[in-house]
C-alpha cells in the first residue's frame, strides 16, 4: 500500500479560480474515507504519535507564506495540490488576495499548459516514458505475477500488451487517480497549478515555470525499475483503496496539515513493506528538487511581486523550500 500511497503523492503534488470552481462542480459523487477522521478518539496513542511526528517537522503547518527582503517587493509561497477537486480551488481569501496581488505567477512547470509539450518530449526523450532497450513491461514483471496483474488490468479495462512499452510509471500514474479526478480530467478540468496559471496569462500576468517536464520525468527515473515494478503491482492490488488515501490527504492539505500527511498515511494505512522506498521518493522527488526550486526561484524574487506555487510536500521540513529561501536570506512567515 506505500507504493500506492508515494504513487498519489506523487501524482497530487504540476472570471476569479474561486468562481471557476464553484460553476464547474464536477457531478461526481464518488469519496474515499478521511483515515484520519476519529483516530484522535479511537486510538489517541496514535494520534499523539501522528502530532509528534507531524510538529517535529519544521514548517509542518500553512499552505501560504509571505517572502519579505529588505528593498524588494513582498513575494508569496503557495503549496498546491496537483488535483482539479472543487474544495481545492475554492481558494481562501488571504491566498486569492496574494494571488491577486502580483504580476508573476510561477508555477512547477510551465509544460503542463500546453500538452503539445509532452507530446514533443515523447518524441525527442521516448526514454522517458517508454521502454526503448527491446524490453517490455511485462517482462520485467515477476514470472508469479504476471498472469494475475495480466488479469487485473483487464478488469480495468487496460489490456497489458496494449501498453507493452510503457514505463510502469507511467502506468501505475494512471492507475492510481481517483474515479471523480479522471472524470474531471476527461472533461478537461484544469488543477489548481494550471488554473492559477492559465488564469493569471489571461490577464496577461507573467508565467514562469521552475523545472521542465524533462527534468521532472528525469527525476523519476533515477528511481531504480525494481523500485517502479513493485510500485505497479501495490497499486494493482491496493488500487480501490486509492479513494481513502487521496480524500485523506486531500482533507490534510485543506487544513494546511501538510507535516501530517505522509505520518498519517505512513502509519494508519497498514502495510508491510520496507520504508527504504520512502527514502528514495523522498531524496529524489521532493528533496533534490526542493534545492532546484530554490536556487530558481531567486532570481524572480530579486525582482519581487511574485506569486510562487508548488506542490505542499515541498514546503516543510529541514529541506523544504520554505527553509531552503530563509537560508538564501530571505524572511518567510505563514499567513
Amino acid at each position: 500500500m506505500k507504493k500506492l500511497l508515494l504513487v498519489l503523492l506523487c501524482a497530487v503534488f504540476a472570471g476569479s479560480v474561486t468562481a471557476r470552481a464553484d460553476e464547474k462542480a464536477t457531478a461526481c459523487s464518488v469519496r474515499g474515507e478521511n483515515l484520519v477522521d476519529g483516530v484522535e478518539k479511537s486510538d489517541p496513542a496514535l494520534w499523539k504519535k501522528l502530532q509528534a511526528e507531524a510538529e517535529a517537522t519544521p514548517n509542518h503547518q500553512g499552505r501560504l507564506w509571505k517572502i519579505e527582503k529588505d528593498g524588494i517587493a513582498p513575494s508569496y509561497l503557495f503549496g498546491t495540490i496537483h488535483l482539479s477537486d472543487p474544495r481545492v480551488l475554492d481558494l481562501p481569501k488571504p491566498v486569492e488576495d496574494a494571488y491577486r496581488s502580483t504580476g508573476t505567477v510561477v508555477i512547477e512547470t510551465t509544460d503542463v499548459l500546453d500538452q503539445k509539450n509532452f507530446l514533443r518530449l515523447k518524441l525527442e526523450r521516448p526514454e522517458l516514458l517508454l521502454f526503448t532497450d527491446g524490453s517490455t513491461l511485462k517482462s520485467h514483471l515477476p514470472a508469479d505475477r504476471r498472469d494475475d496483474i495480466e488479469k487485473k488490468l483487464a478488469e480495468r479495462g487496460i489490456i497489458l500488451d496494449a501498453v507493452a512499452k510503457m514505463k510502469p510509471w507511467v502506468l501505475t500514474t494512471l492507475l492510481s487517480l481517483p474515479e471523480c479526478e479522471r472524470e474531471r480530467k476527461s472533461e478537461g478540468e484544469k488543477s489548481l497549478d494550471e488554473f492559477l496559471a492559465v488564469n493569471a496569462k489571461a490577464e496577461g500576468r507573467e508565467i514562469a515555470g521552475l523545472e521542465t517536464a524533462a527534468e521532472q520525468f528525469e527525476a523519476t527515473e533515477k528511481l531504480p525499475l525494481d523500485f517502479h515494478i513493485r510500485n505497479l503491482i501495490a497499486t494493482v492490488d491496493y488500487g480501490d483503496k486509492s479513494e481513502d488515501a487521496m480524500e485523506t490527504t486531500t482533507a490534510l492539505y485543506l487544513k494546511g496539515e501538510l507535516g501530517m500527511i505522509m505520518p498519517a498515511l505512513r502509519q494508519i494505512v497498514p502495510d508491510a513493506l520496507s520504508d527504504q522506498d520512502y527514502d528514495l521518493f523522498q531524496k529524489y522527488l521532493i528533496t533534490d528538487r526542493n534545492h532546484t526550486m530554490a536556487d530558481r526561484a531567486v532570481p524572480l524574487l530579486e525582482k519581487g511581486n511574485v506569486f510562487i506555487a508548488i506542490g505542499a510536500l515541498h514546503l516543510p521540513g529541514q529541506e523544504g523550500v520554505v527553509e531552503l529561501l530563509r537560508a538564501k536570506g530571505y524572511r518567510l512567515t505563514a499567513l
